[in-house]
């Protein structure tokens, strides 16, 4: 896995630019409070809440996230955060807008062909920090569009160096796809291009390792640790390594590390895919079909995370507040001290009171949208409330082994508390005080949603045309291209 190595060098090297730049303009007075602090997101692919070291149980098994787990022990594990959607494109849509693909019209993946991509009605959080002053670069997978305006550099960030989609579309997961050979970017100034001394940056690193695990030559698959899954996840660990070390040693008192995913393990893979933990969807799989990535099941969205700003976020903590990928659009604006636009609605809250002052007031409610599975794209098929999880419709997502599972509609929803039954496998009785409780409220929720949604004039489409001349191109003869024959 060349690239995998070179996006490691890369990422270093602009990272090191980055904090270089920020404090060397600030080497005098406190360097912690006065200044605006730096942000980098780190989104893992298809990664499984049981495929982090620190959410295993003792002796379970060997962690092969030694990095990840030293950053939870020097800052905060949050257990039940959730990723917006359960596949790829509306998961980085939901998190860069603070909105549910309702709302910006991203609700299903985009293709190698496609013509948009995120509407550009959308406003990111790359283009809102950029307006407030930050120099914003990504490295990594974009998956949100890849011609014209739809690609990162029109969408608010300065610099960007990755791939447009998953490394298994397109060319690039053919036989001879790494011929012939990419010699690495010589990096030079241009990372840093048209950023001033002391400014503070976002990065967000989009790893897809675990999208479509390949054997890194640097981490030899072992069957007994989980062959090559687990070499792949122990490189991508690696990468986060080097990320946190080239913060710790610039500025680490003024960056905030945050580290997820966009989704759950892609099951149908197999021995491919990740570990949901406890979180096995038992009433699904019984019955047939997947519980995980595109479906609306805990193993499908909830995702490990870990937040990391020392001397800022308790250290050794754990938070269950619920929480979702869709609050890190408004924590972060709100740290930098900049407001989104105000002609627009927004679903995610504010958690700065979880990740600095060790409160559980996380959100009320989530809603959980089809990715794929049962029913319409981006449908809020799925409510969570407090430990409470209701859900409308089921099934029609493939399992490792290729059964999918009836489509089955519940009216009245089918709702697990999941305090008692995190495995997702025996429902409420629908005819006990607690149900009916439950239920009622879990109603006037979506119907309050689905109506705000409806009434919302910011609402966006997108466009999910595709046509042929709108893939990347795949010329042998260019480093950057990948194709069919080669010769």
């Amino acid at each position: 896995m060349a690239g995998s190595v070179f996006l490691l060098l890369l990422a270093g090297t602009l990272l090191c630019g980055l904090l270089f730049h920020t404090v060397s303009q600030n080497e005098a007075g406190d360097r912690t409070r006065s200044r605006r602090p730096n942000f980098i997101i780190i989104l893992a692919d298809d990664i499984g809440w049981g495929d982090l070291g620190a959410n295993q149980q003792v002796g379970q098994r060997s962690s092969q996230t030694p990095h990840l787990d030293l950053m939870a022990q020097q800052g905060m594990r949050l257990t039940d955060f959730h990723s917006p959607a359960s596949t790829c494109s509306p998961s980085r849509a939901a998190l860069l807008t603070g909105r549910h693909g309702l709302r910006n019209g991203v609700t299903h993946n985009f293709a190698v062909g496609s013509v948009g991509g995120l509407p550009l009605s959308e406003t990111t959080l790359a283009e809102i920090l950029h307006q407030g002053g930050y120099y914003t670069a990504m490295i990594g997978k974009w998956h949100l569009g890849h011609n014209g305006p739809y690609s990162p550099t029109n969408r608010g960030f300065d610099y960007y160096l990755g791939i447009p989609y998953s490394n298994d579309m397109g060319c690039t997961d053919l036989p001879g796809y790494d011929l012939p050979s990419c010699p690495p970017c010589p990096p030079g100034p241009q990372i840093l291009h048209n950023r001033e001394r002391g400014q503070p940056f976002l990065l967000y690193v989009a790893l897809a390792h675990m999208h479509v695990p390949l054997s890194p030559p640097s981490y030899a698959p072992n069957p007994s640790e989980g062959g090559v899954y687990a070499a792949s996840l122990r490189e991508m660990d690696g990468l986060v390594g080097a990320i946190k070390n080239a913060s710790d040693a610039s500025d680490k008192e003024n960056t905030l590390i945050w580290f997820t995913g966009d989704n759950g393990p892609w099951e149908q893979k197999c021995q491919y895919a990740g570990s949901v933990g406890p979180f096995l969807g038992k009433w699904q799989t019984s019955r047939g079909g997947g519980s995980a990535k595109r479906t609306t099941w805990e193993g499908g969205h909830r995702v490990p995370t870990v937040s990391y700003w020392p001397g800022r976020v308790p250290a050794n903590s754990t938070s269950s507040a619920l929480l979702s990928g869709l609050d890190i659009f408004p924590t972060l604006l709100s740290l930098a001290g900049v407001n989104p636009p105000s002609d627009r609605r927004y679903d995610g809250i504010d958690a700065t009171d979880v990740l600095l002052h060790g409160k559980e007031t996380g959100n009320e409610f989530l809603f959980h949208p089809n990715s794929g599975a049962a029913g319409k794209y981006g449908d809020l098929q799925t409510v969570r409330l407090g430990r409470h999880k209701a859900f409308y419709i089921t099934g029609a997502a493939e399992a490792c082994g290729g059964s999918t599972g009836r489509q089955e509609l519940h009216d009245p929803p089918m709702i697990f508390d999941l305090s008692v039954d995190k495995g997702e496998e025996r429902p409420l009785d629908p005819t006990t005080e607690e149900y009916k409780e439950v239920d009622e409220r879990v109603r006037r929720w979506r119907e309050a949603l689905l109506y705000d949604i409806a009434t919302d004039q910011s609402v966006s489409t997108a466009d999910y045309a595709t046509d042929q001349s709108a893939a990347p191109c795949c010329d042998p003869r260019h480093t950057a291209c990948r194709c069919h024959t080669l010769g």
